[in-house]
């Protein structure tokens, strides 16, 4: 299997899907889905934006982890993948308890990624380029090495340090107990008890996530003007906007009543035991109900937070800069507050990322996000991988409709890899003609897998650590990504070594194996980028397209420039016929007879 596999055809089943498709009336619904918007809309309400994972895309030093120096040398690649921006996963000081995500100082460089004059350079460079650059922000939490923590610790019960974060008395005769039953979403209590300076048992502290990461307090106005200092400091720097961490927990319900869940989460599942103890494998593990209102995530009081933060940017002029929502929240109106016109400008679709590969839940899920994003004049956005998910190519080498996992281990069930490639490429090609704006996760250009045979040793995610290997963790989709089939570190970096093993399959995806190569994986993004771009798809209405059978989406992007494109993203287990006259402009694999494939998506040319 090379990263540009597809599926071929015989002449038996040539001869069924001519057939299949005879005499079939193709036409658009009479009533579209999305109007286009403005030919000059605002960059950002179609931009394609391309995470960064700092730690695992480029090594200039040769440690073994990615660095600024690493990345400002390889933005070149992606002004020729033709994206519009790019959004970096913290690069801030910290102790790297979660990858850097748990933030010790928010003005300054861990020095492992370099320094703030590196950041200076690569900003510089991007903008150079014509990429724009978005930066992430955790506010919901600190590293327990924050000195506002450390002060807090020091200055004990009571007192004006520890309002900054969720310290509470514990419940029992001796306050032995957590003040409530919050679990953190990397498994066990959320609640860690601290020793006072006199040796004793004391407080106990919030942590949604880690140990290592005490939630501040955003009812304390300190917390809210140093955020808000902080926003300051990057912007002066030439920041072009911000993806905000755990956008939806900043604020706890009053009083932070026990919760009904039985598992604290954002990914959408939960991993659970049997009664005796047998465990269940993730891709079992039942969905949690998240249109429960939950005391630790998307209180009211999160907006009135976003709208001072609107303000801020509002104040640099133009170009905008923006800000982007991690939000895991259910239903769909509630998520759309987010990016009501004074609040965020863009909130991740997870929706969309977590849509089975079905026709009927694709359309569905599609359909229902551009009218919330309308409902609020806002753009959608569309992802399928990024740093927290099993990668997409691997996903969907699952049967369709199968529960999400927290990472893919060994003894797991494998997923399909010619199978989730193809269906990866096909859904990539349905997810850039959509209106509104897009994410690509690094590596995904490539057709990247996930690495699904990490040893344990190897493992980092806190998940796994903290649930003793229940969970396998995100560190399957955060390996280094490889440049070069024949270089150490596969390219990486100067030297063999790299903080996470590469799976020897690896070698196959390099960007070396793929620039050029017709119907490479890097190939076929270059070419869905370009056409995007110049056919305005990102502005362009969407209308859906009648007569197909069921498995098949279907629909038009319509522009006043270029006129309509029609999609055509085949999932069932025939091939189907594109309209006559349709001219293709790009397809997700090869045709057959000039029939679309299974799990292959087309654009074309439709008048």
């Amino acid at each position: 299997m090379t990263p540009s596999a597809t599926q071929t055809l015989n002449d038996s089943e040539l001869v069924s899907a001519l057939d299949s498709t005879h005499d079939v009336v193709i036409r658009e619904d009479a009533t579209p889905v999305h109007a286009a918007d403005r030919p000059d809309a605002a960059w950002w309400r179609h931009a394609v934006i391309y995470q960064i994972y700092p730690r695992s895309w480029a090594d200039a030093d040769g440690d073994g982890i990615g660095d600024l120096p690493g990345i400002t040398s390889r933005l070149p690649h992606l002004r020729a993948l033709g994206v519009d921006a790019i959004w970096l996963s913290p690069f801030y000081t910290s102790p790297q308890a979660d990858a850097g995500y748990d933030v010790a100082d928010y003005r300054d460089i861990d020095p492992i990624f370099g320094s703030l004059a590196d950041a200076d350079t690569m900003i510089a460079r991007a903008h150079e380029l014509g990429l724009k650059v978005i930066v992430d922000m955790v506010p919901n939490h600190s590293s327990d090495e924050h000195e506002w923590f450390k002060a807090a610790l020091a200055a004990g019960p009571g007192s004006a340090e520890r309002e900054r974060y969720m310290f509470r008395e514990g419940r029992g005769e001796h306050g032995e107990l957590p003040p409530n039953n919050w679990e953190s979403v990397f498994g066990g209590a959320a609640w860690t008890r601290v020793t006072e300076a006199d040796g004793t048992p004391g407080q106990w502290y919030l942590h949604i996530f880690d140990t290592k990461q005490p939630d501040f307090n955003w009812e304390h106005p300190e917390v809210r003007a140093e955020f808000e200092s902080i926003l300051r400091f990057w912007l002066d720097r030439g920041v072009d906007g911000f993806r905000v961490d755990v956008a939806h927990g900043l604020i706890k319900e009053q009083g932070l009543p026990d919760t009904e869940e039985e598992r604290t989460t954002m990914l959408g599942h939960a991993e659970h035991e049997h009664a005796e103890g047998e465990h269940v494998p993730a891709e079992e593990a039942p969905r949690i109900d998240h249109t429960k209102r939950s005391p630790m995530w998307d209180q009211d009081g999160v907006h009135e937070i976003y709208r001072a933060w609107r303000k801020i940017l509002e104040s640099y002029g133009t170009p905008d800069r923006i800000l982007c929502a991690e939000a895991w929240v259910e239903p769909q109106e509630r998520a759309v507050a987010y990016v009501r016109p004074d609040e965020m400008h863009q909130a991740f679709n997870f929706d969309f990322l977590t849509a089975s590969w079905i026709a009927e839940d694709l359309r569905a899920v599609i359909t229902s996000s551009l009218h919330a994003a309308d409902s609020v004049g806002a753009p959608s956005t569309w992802v399928l991988s990024n740093h927290d998910v099993v990668r997409h190519a691997s996903r969907l080498g699952y049967a369709p409709g199968t529960p999400r996992m927290n990472g893919i281990s060994a003894t797991d069930p494998q997923p399909d890899r010619a199978l989730g490639l193809r269906r990866a490429r096909a859904a990539t090609a349905l997810m850039l003609a959509l209106p509104g704006g897009a994410y690509i996760y690094q590596g995904e250009e490539l057709g990247l897998p996930d690495s699904t045979d990490m040893p344990a040793e190897f493992r980092q995610d806190p998940t796994f650590a903290r649930t003793a290997g229940a969970e396998t963790g995100r560190d399957g989709c955060r390996v280094p990504i490889p440049w070069s089939a024949d270089g150490p570190s596969l390219g990486f970096g100067p030297s063999a070594s790299t903080w996470l093993p590469q799976p020897d399959v690896y070698a196959d995806y390099a960007v070396d194996r793929q620039e050029g190569v017709a119907g490479s994986t890097l190939e076929l993004y270059r070419s869905l980028l370009a056409a995007r771009r110049e056919l305005s798809l990102g502005t362009g209405s969407l209308t859906w397209v009648l007569g197909y059978a069921a498995d098949v989406v279907a629909l038009t992007n319509g522009s006043s420039q270029h006129g309509r494109v029609l999609v055509v993203a085949n999932l069932g287990a025939e091939p189907v016929a594109l309209p006559e006259g349709a001219e293709v402009i790009v397809a997700s694999g090869p045709l057959e007879a000039g029939l679309v494939p299974t799990d292959t998506t087309v654009w074309a040319r439709w008048s």
